[in-house]
């Protein structure tokens, strides 16, 4: 059951991952279509609403994907301190600490999301609907909450292990 649900999270980790990469080689192509234009007095009308739409998307795709590969910022000072069960107790109150922020940022953009549609809010100027941006912020804050807890879950059921540059430290 394990492997299924690590095969499903995997699959939905690179979709997301998939998805910020289209979007930081949108932006991209914005920003140069933007500078170039600027150059002969004619900026990209809009740029600026691409671009931070693109960004929600870029930021929230990549997020699952750094998780899975442990690319968040640690501050691990007083780790080499602590006994290896104490730093496994760490990581998998950490993974689920991270699963319910990423859940509380989907719930509270999924609420927002509503008002947004009912109130028709768009970008300022090629109107573009905001709710289809906080729908897809949504979908990849939940796909990197599922990431955390199955991590957590792993780590749980992998019991403590010793950390393998623990020796370079000391």
């Amino acid at each position: 059951m394990l492997a299924i649900l690590r095969k499903t999270a995997d699959g939905l980790i690179s979709l997301s991952a998939f998805a910020g990469t289209l979007g930081l080689l949108f932006v991209t192509g914005v920003v140069l279509v933007d500078v170039i234009g600027r150059s002969f007095g004619a900026p990209l009308r809009g740029g600026q609403d691409f671009y931070q739409m693109g960004m929600v998307i870029i930021v929230f795709g990549g997020m699952a994907l750094c998780d899975k590969l442990g690319g968040h910022v640690s501050v691990d000072i007083f780790e080499r301190h602590f006994p290896d069960r104490f730093n496994h107790v760490v990581d998998i109150l950490a993974a689920l600490l991270g699963a319910a922020i990423f859940a509380g940022i989907a719930y509270t953009v999924y609420d927002s999301s509503k008002l947004s549609q009912m109130l028709k809010l768009a970008t300022n100027i090629v109107k573009l609907p905001k709710w289809y941006f906080q729908w897809a912020l949504c979908v990849m804050a939940l796909i990197t909450a599922f990431g955390m807890v199955l991590r957590a879950v792993e780590l749980a059921l992998s019991g403590p292990y010793a950390r393998a540059d623990k020796e370079i430290r000391e």
